[in-house]
């Protein structure tokens, strides 16, 4: 195919129940669009059936392929892979269990074009929808955190974890081949260098769905925070620098 003009990176750890609508999801909208797509699956060592139900996909959706990873390594890490693997001008990383449609990005446009190399969507800033909302402790532990990250690394940013991300091409191949958080800190570590190397970075607000069987646990907030002060460390021992 020709060089897509938008990647989208899907990371999946034991999605085969929901990734089949997500990609019915996808493949209905970007079909409609008039720009070239590519869409990307990266199996990060599944133990279910997510490599056999999206091999059953690859045939019925046009531009669509699939990453295997024998063992598993971590969302950080299989989103780098993903974003260095594609081919887009754009590329897009996005949750298997849909919360955000990947329509969403056409709400990126007009700002990519103004010259922004980095759009993020965000359920923290006015205008974001949340359907349903988080249950109350997410939305507490989400606050909080929230706090924390402006107050160490990303003033400024109000989600720095949606799973919804935009970079350009030379944006994502100056940034992920340097970073090192292999699980949920990568969101922050990614902003954090995007900034460090002067991109603009666009938040912009979304229609987001919570979805109840979050692989997300309590575990992993406290592992962002931390992963947040060892990337304020690293950046000031300069360990980022190639």
């Amino acid at each position: 195919m020709a060089k897509p003009f938008l990647s989208v990176i899907i990371p999946a750890y034991n999605e085969a129940d929901r990734l089949p609508i997500t990609l019915i999801d996808i493949d209905k909208h970007l079909s409609q669009q008039e720009y070239d797509y590519e869409i990307i699956i990266v199996n990060d060592g599944s133990k279910d059936q997510t490599a056999e139900v999206v091999a059953k996909f690859v045939n019925l959706i046009n531009n669509l392929r699939i990453i295997n990873n024998p063992d598993n390594r971590g969302k950080g890490a299989v989103v780098r892979q993903g974003m260095l693997a594609a081919k887009g001008n754009w590329r897009v990383f996005m949750d298997a269990d849909n919360s955000t449609s990947v329509i969403e990005f056409n709400k990126m446009l007009p700002y990519l074009k103004e010259g922004y190399e980095i759009v993020i969507g965000s359920r923290g800033v006015r205008g974001a929808k949340l359907q349903p909302a988080q249950p109350i402790y997410r939305q507490i532990f989400g606050k909080l955190g929230n706090i924390f990250i402006q107050l160490v690394l990303l003033r400024g940013i109000w989600d720095s974890q949606c799973g919804f991300k935009c970079f350009s091409e030379e944006s994502a191949n100056r940034i992920f081949p340097r970073m090192k958080i292999n699980r949920w800190g990568f969101d922050v570590e990614a902003l954090a260098l995007a900034r460090a190397m002067g991109y603009k970075i666009k938040e912009l607000p979304i229609t987001w769905a919570n979805d109840l069987r979050s692989h997300v646990t309590t575990k992993a907030y406290f592992q962002v925070l931390w992963d947040t002060v060892k990337v304020r460390w690293w950046l000031k021992k300069k360990r980022y620098q190639s």
